[in-house]
C-alpha cells in the first residue's frame, strides 16, 4: 500500500498542528515554520498540488496578548485568533516567497462547507488556486465561528478539505511519530498501518495536555474515519522530522498509514455523509438495516421504528439501528411529524441516491 503512495499522489492536503508550529513560550517556532514550508515547497517542485491546513492562530495570538494558558472565554479566544491569524499569514507569505511560491488565505466555517452552493464555490476556488501554483493556507474562521471555535478542530477540517477536493492523500503532521501502542510506556511502538478503526484501536487514542491545541489522537482518528470512507489514504507522522513528507511520498515506512476504502465515494455522497450537522435520526429495525446495507434499498416507512429530533423534508438525518448506532446518513423526503401519515404507504423516506452507508 505504501508503494502506491509513491505512484499515485498528485494532490495532497497537509495539516500542521499547533504543537509543531509553536515553541514552549507559545510563540511561532520559526525554525519549524522554515523547515515545514521548505518541505511543502519541495513537493510543489516535484509537480504535486499541496493545500495546507494550519493550526496555530490562537497559539500565536496568545503570546502577543499575554496569555500563558489557552483562554476559556469565547471573546478572548476570538481575539487571540484574530491577532494570531494575521501573524501566521505574514510568516507563510514571507517563507513561501523564498521558494518563489505564492499563498492564499482561505478561512472557512462549517456553514461554508454545509451549504451546497458555497461548498461547490469553495471547491472551485481551491482547485483554481492549486492549478495556478498557489499554496492555499486554510484555517477555520475562528474570529467569528462560535461552534467551531468551541468544539471544532483542524484535524476534522483537514479531513473535510481532503474530502472536498478530493485529495489523493491527507498528511497530518503532529508532535508524535504516529498512532502509538502503549503510549508513554517503555514498550511503546508506532502502529505502521491501520485498515479498520474499531473500539480496540480507539483505546490507543489519548487527548492532549497542550495549552495551545484543541484535540489529540482521538480527533485524528475521527479525521481518519472520514477520509478512509471517502476512499482517501491518510498518514499521521512527526512534523519535527526534516524529510517527513519526502519519506511519506516515497512510500517509506513513516508514521501510521490509514488504508482507504476500496471505492471512492462520489462528490454528492461525500457532501451528504460528512458536511452536515444532522437534524435528527430515523431509527430502523434490523430488516431495514439489512435491506439498506446489503441490498442497496431505499428506506421505506415499514422499517422505521421511530423518529428522533425535529426535522423536515430535505434535512440530512442519521439512520440508526435500535441500539442507537449510526450506520448510514441521508436526505429525508419527509419530516419527523409526517411518519404517522406515511405508515401505510410505500413512500420512499430516504431514496437510495440520497443515502450513504457509513
Amino acid at each position: 500500500m505504501r508503494e502506491e503512495l509513491r505512484l499515485k499522489i498528485q494532490r495532497l492536503v497537509v495539516k500542521l498542528g499547533t504543537g509543531v508550529l509553536t515553541d514552549e513560550r507559545m510563540q511561532p517556532d520559526m525554525g519549524q515554520f522554515e523547515q515545514l514550508t521548505a518541505q511543502v515547497a519541495a513537493q510543489r517542485r516535484a509537480g504535486r498540488e499541496v493545500a495546507l491546513v494550519t493550526s496555530g492562530a490562537v497559539g500565536a495570538g496568545m503570546g502577543v496578548l499575554g496569555f500563558t494558558r489557552r483562554p476559556r472565554e469565547l471573546d478572548e479566544l476570538q481575539a487571540c485568533a484574530a491577532v494570531g491569524q494575521s501573524r501566521l499569514m505574514a510568516i507563510y507569505e514571507r517563507l513561501f516567497a523564498q521558494h518563489n511560491l505564492r499563498v492564499a488565505q482561505v478561512l472557512l466555517t462549517h456553514d461554508d462547507l454545509e451549504h451546497h452552493d458555497r461548498h461547490l464555490n469553495v471547491r472551485h476556488a481551491l482547485i483554481t488556486l492549486l492549478q495556478r501554483g498557489v499554496v492555499p493556507i486554510i484555517n477555520e474562521n475562528d474570529a467569528v465561528s462560535v461552534t467551531e471555535l468551541k468544539f471544532g478542530d483542524n484535524d476534522r477540517l483537514s479531513a473535510l478539505v481532503a474530502t472536498l477536493l478530493p485529495a489523493d492523500l491527507l498528511v497530518i503532521l503532529t508532535t508524535v511519530e504516529g498512532l502509538m501502542e502503549n503510549f508513554g510506556q517503555a514498550n511503546a511502538r508506532t502502529i505502521s498501518m491501520v485498515a479498520r478503526i474499531d473500539a480496540g484501536l480507539e483505546r490507543h487514542a489519548r487527548g492532549t495536555a497542550s495549552e495551545t491545541a484543541v484535540g489529540g489522537m482521538s480527533t485524528k482518528l475521527q479525521a481518519a474515519k472520514i477520509v478512509m470512507r471517502s476512499g482517501i489514504p491518510m498518514v499521521i507522522a512527526s512534523g519535527r522530522k526534516r524529510r517527513v513528507l519526502e519519506r511519506v511520498l516515497a512510500g517509506e515506512s513513516e508514521g501510521t498509514l490509514f488504508v482507504p476504502a476500496a471505492k471512492r465515494l462520489q462528490g454528492r455522497k461525500r457532501w451528504i455523509a460528512f458536511f452536515h450537522h444532522p437534524r435528527g435520526a430515523w431509527v430502523v429495525d434490523e430488516g431495514a438495516k439489512t435491506a439498506l446495507r446489503e441490498r442497496g434499498k431505499s428506506l421505506l416507512p415499514p422499517g422505521i421504528v421511530r423518529a428522533e429530533g425535529v426535522f423536515g423534508a430535505g434535512d440530512v438525518v442519521r439512520i440508526c439501528d435500535e441500539d442507537g448506532t449510526e450506520f448510514a446518513r441521508g436526505i429525508t423526503d419527509i419530516g419527523a411529524a409526517d411518519l404517522g401519515g406515511a405508515r401505510g404507504s410505500r413512500t420512499e423516506v430516504v431514496h437510495r441516491d440520497n443515502l450513504v452507508i457509513l
